[in-house]
């Protein structure tokens, strides 16, 4: 059984307090659990998540997080430096793919943006240290995370920075709400409400977490 309560936070059987938008799938709650809000530096995840970002743009989180497995096995396991190889005849398969969503432009974007991450990489030294050098700093972040504060934030000026930086090298599906979202789920940014029972553990997760740095 689960209980909603007036703050954005729901509370399952096992006790727990979470954010509301997990609702109680097990797979939405593992995610929330397990993923949403941790910080990472691995390269292949950030490249995934931006990717799979953009796929479920008009679509919700939970249809591309279902399909994750089936995008991953068509996409190379998103090894970006395989992606980038892809041509027309990968188009075609995964456009006959019906595991993920076929769309030409996203499939394409996918392709395109895997070349750009080679070249970031290049760039920066890593994808992680180009994407951490855009986090915000505590004094641009909310006092306190209720759910009135999440509702009224789908950009930030850090997501707006991340997006034209991207944009300017090239990268595509990328706007200024998709790369809040995708800070948000990779604990760029930590998210969980006041009160969820995730947030504390995302939240020293992010303390021990050591910020790749730039190539200078």
């Amino acid at each position: 059984m689960v209980v909603e309560m007036n703050d954005g936070l729901i509370t399952s059987g096992d006790g727990r307090s979470r954010c509301s938008w997990c609702g109680e799938q097990d797979d939405y709650v593992a995610y929330h659990d397990i993923e949403w809000g941790y910080p990472t530096a691995d390269d292949v995840r950030l490249y995934e998540k931006i990717c799979l970002e953009g796929f479920q743009s008009g679509l919700s989180w939970l249809t591309i997080l279902r399909k994750r497995e089936n995008f991953r096995a068509g996409f190379a396991g998103f090894d970006f430096r395989k992606v980038a190889e892809f041509d027309e005849t990968d188009v075609q398969r995964l456009l006959g793919d019906a595991g993920i969503v076929r769309h030409r432009g996203k499939i394409e974007s996918t392709i395109n943006n895997a070349r750009r991450a080679i070249e970031l990489v290049d760039e920066a030294g890593s994808l992680a240290s180009f994407i951490w050098s855009f986090e915000p700093k505590p004094e641009d972040r909310p006092q306190r995370f209720d759910r009135a504060t999440l509702m009224s934030i789908t950009k930030s000026d850090a997501s707006t920075a991340l997006s034209k930086a991207l944009k300017k090298r090239g990268w595509s599906f990328v706007g200024p709400t998709t790369m809040y979202a995708f800070m948000q789920s990779l604990g760029v940014v930590n998210d969980h409400l006041e009160g969820c029972h995730m947030r504390a553990p995302c939240e020293d997760a992010r303390a021990a977490f050591q910020r790749p740095q730039q190539r200078r």
